[in-house]
């Protein structure tokens, strides 16, 4: 990590924090835990309600990209990562029929040198458990078993409990996920109906453990390399990478979901139970070596996950309650940004909350971190479902143009992989940004704040 320590300084000075606030912070997820590292690391007093009684790992690989890294370094955890994760070195992206390469993207060390920040591939549960290991070190007060249900009408800094507890607060952070009560009263607050939209896409999501590929030395070609795995096919499309320090072969399977199913769109969960025979069916026509893949997955092991795209909100703030994460830019997992995104929120909380002294009001500060996050978060929401059109396409002509349009090495139609889109991504410091630009968001935040507040005059 000494290669980036420049990066990983915290980008303002201690002396020109705001004075101590207490911030209660709604979930215990990555979204919630990274804010929490941030605010406390940042000097304010942190408490965390989480509705479990108790954190357990759930989910399966997700990516580290170097917008998310860089920050996670100034939290002071990011070795901590590394040393559970898997550094990949290049992206091949295949033709599902045949499994012969389109193109391929490299990855490390390249990016880390573009970026100054590495990227890297870790179990969701393995990066949440080193947040919550490192809440726990800094003695930030994470209450489990406490569900909050509402904030107060005013949305002034209060919440209230399941248990019929109220805690009051400076400032309300929502990081209560895809299905949060908050984002839910905030958007109605701003007279907008928020709801799940089904994409009709679907994922499964399965982790085959190494000892059920020994016997096959073509699959454990695949986990004892770094190497990520796109294969794109008609209707649907597979990422792979090993995980656990290459114990543990990861595979996303995006796919149609299949006809019938009467789920409930806001039914958004990550341990569906899935059908190992319908999998198969779905990519009988692909190539032998993911047939194969699939053949060791256990049947009761497949995980599968509805794809739904949500509307973006009117706003993210009100008043002193603010949401983050899920709760307000849910991502589709296309372009591998939905982590890194709650990241950022994080990493601009921590500035919003702590630079310029205390001349700025608390409604102020929240505004400049909705200026700041807001329009990306939604082009990033935007990239991934174009990334989906390109990657499904059906066998035809505008299938051979993309896959032309890969090989030729230029402008990419899959954006994870396409080197302007990644700059966009992955070399944007939105922390940087805020501190940078704290003067000029302050005044275009409270010149917004007066329009919404100003009479109409006739």
């Amino acid at each position: 990590m000494d290669t980036y320590k420049d990066t990983f300084q915290f980008p303002f000075p201690q002396r020109n924090a705001t004075p101590r606030l207490r911030i209660i912070i709604v979930g215990a997820g990555i979204a919630g835990l990274s804010a929490a590292l941030g605010l406390h690391k940042a000097g304010h007093n942190v408490t965390i309600l989480e509705r479990v009684r108790e954190i357990a790992e759930v989910g399966a690989g997700i990516q580290m990209a170097p917008n998310a890294a860089r920050i996670l370094g100034r939290f002071g955890i990011l070795e901590d990562v590394v040393s559970k994760a898997n550094v990949l070195e290049r992206n091949s992206l295949r033709r599902y029929e045949d499994d012969g390469e389109l193109g391929s993207a490299p990855l490390m060390p390249q990016v880390g040198k573009e970026y100054n920040a590495p990227l890297c591939v870790i179990h969701r549960g393995d990066l949440q458990s080193i947040l919550l290991t490192a809440v726990r070190a800094a003695n930030i007060d994470l209450r489990l078993n406490s569900r909050v249900i509402s904030a107060d009408d005013r949305f002034s800094g209060t919440v209230h409990l399941a248990s019929s507890e109220s805690l009051s607060a400076d400032v309300v952070i929502a990081a209560d996920g895809i299905k949060s009560d908050l984002r839910h009263q905030i958007a109605t607050a701003h007279g907008h109906i928020d709801h799940a939209q089904p994409t009709g896409d679907a994922a499964y999501r399965i982790l085959i453990p190494k000892k059920d590929l020994e016997n096959d030395p073509e699959a454990l070609e695949l986990l004892n390399s770094n190497v990520g795995m796109r294969w794109l096919g008609p209707g649907g499309h597979i990422m792979a990478y090993p995980i656990k320090n290459n114990q543990i072969y990861n595979m996303v399977l995006l796919h149609p979901k299949p006809a019938g199913r009467d789920d409930e769109p806001e039914a958004e969960s990550w341990t569906q139970q899935g059908s190992k025979e319908e999998m198969r069916r779905f990519y009988e026509r692909w190539n032998p070596l993911v047939k194969k893949l699939l053949s060791y997955v256990p049947e009761g092991e497949v995980k599968e996950w509805t794809l739904n795209s949500h509307a973006f909100l009117p706003s993210w703030v009100e008043n002193r309650t603010v949401l983050m994460g899920d709760a307000c830019h849910p991502m589709l997992p296309y372009v591998a940004q939905g982590a890194a995104q709650a990241i950022e929120d994080a990493g601009v909380l921590a500035c919003v909350l702590s630079v310029g002294g205390d001349n700025v009001d608390i409604p102020t500060r929240l505004k400049v971190y909705e200026l700041v996050r807001k329009e990306r978060a939604e082009k990033i929401q935007n990239s991934a479902a174009e990334t989906r059109l390109a990657l499904h396409l059906p066998d035809g002509e505008k299938q051979r143009q993309r896959d032309e349009a890969i090989k030729s090495g230029g402008s990419n139609p899959d954006l994870w992989a396409d080197k302007k889109w990644q700059e966009f991504m992955w070399g944007t410091d939105v922390m940087k940004r805020t501190v940078d630009d704290w003067e000029a968001l302050v005044s275009q935040a409270s010149e917004a704040h007066l329009q919404s507040v100003r009479p109409t005059l006739f």
